[in-house]
């Protein structure tokens, strides 16, 4: 006999603390392969990890670090190719640091790690006046630092735990603050060309690795030093980016998407396309006219760029 044909006195009671446990693990599960599955799209399109790699991941006790080492010691258990993972956290001696977590954690977690211990936070203090900000100065002496490490330890690539809206904030602080169109890339060399630095979370959204860092229950380490600081431009950036996706859903999919997609002819950059030396040949371009743009987009509705209007809207 079925259930539909039971009678419901006789029936017990479904445990609702049971089914939501049990679909909070369906989500989570859910979570972990697209996470799994993202990753390990972005190690293979740009050729990230290779076999007898020695990679250094960089761990600064943050939600997106602690995701990247998560992702990448479980893809490692079932990577095709054998690679290493030595875990780094650059202790800057900030004032609270709880300095036993990382080690604990990465103790627990039975990965091979170092602690590098160095005294950056006074030298940011002690060159940056009050109320500037030290996000430059900081980045500049870890990246140093992190070199360092990486070459005692014998890592030839660097990971780091930047994400998907990390790539477009930045891409779009370029713009509005620096006149460049210029990104994150996911893969790059070092500036002294001896490390391969790689970014494995470059197709994750930050809202994933915001709800896996509450069900991984990562021991979160707030930065003192440049956390707390307000009206950064790269928060008013990410402000304005989290405003875009709320009102027009796909946005942010589709900026990101536009970064793997660059059309040189169509912009206007000389070293990138030889306009002085464009001429007309005579001969039809197989792909048609590109002169004139013959791309269609959604209407807008109302006025979708902070109140002005599109040309025909």
């Amino acid at each position: 006999m079925t259930a539909i044909f039971l009678d419901p006195a006789v029936v017990p009671a479904p445990d609702a603390g049971r089914a939501a446990r049990t679909r909070d693990e369906r989500e989570a599960l859910k979570l972990e392969k697209r996470l799994c599955r993202q990753v390990g799209q972005a190690i293979a399109d740009f050729n990230m990890i290779e076999a007898g790699d020695r990679v250094m991941v960089c761990l600064s006790g943050g939600k997106d670090s602690y995701g990247l080492l998560d992702v990448l010691m479980k893809l490692r258990a079932r990577a095709p190719v054998p690679f290493e993972l030595v875990a780094v956290n650059l202790d800057q001696k900030q004032p609270g640091f709880p300095a036993e977590v990382l080690p604990d954690y990465l103790k627990d977690l039975g990965i091979e790690h170092h602690i590098e211990t160095q005294d950056t936070y006074s030298i940011v203090k002690a060159k940056i006046p009050e109320g500037k900000t030290t996000c430059s100065l900081c980045s500049r002496l870890r990246r140093g630092i992190l070199y360092s490490v990486a070459r005692r330890l014998k890592c030839n690539k660097i990971a780091l735990g930047h994400h998907r809206d990390d790539m477009l904030q930045t891409f779009f602080l370029n713009m509005f603050f620096g006149g460049k169109l210029k990104g994150m890339p996911a893969k790059l060399a070092s500036d002294n060309g001896e490390f391969i630095v790689i970014r494995p979370l470059a197709y994750v959204p930050e809202k994933d690795l915001v709800r896996w860092a509450a069900h991984r229950r990562f021991p979160i380490i707030p930065c003192n030093l440049c956390g707390s600081q307000e009206n950064l431009q790269r928060q008013v950036v990410g402000d304005m980016l989290r405003e875009w996706e709320k009102k027009h859903p796909g946005r942010i999919e589709n900026m990101f998407t536009a970064l793997q997609n660059v059309v040189p002819s169509h912009l206007m950059d000389g070293n990138l396309h030889d306009f002085r030396n464009l001429k007309a040949t005579g001969v039809a371009d197989e792909q048609g006219d590109k002169a004139f743009d013959g791309e269609t987009f959604p209407e807008p509705v109302g006025r979708p760029f902070g109140g002005v209007p599109l040309v025909g809207a």
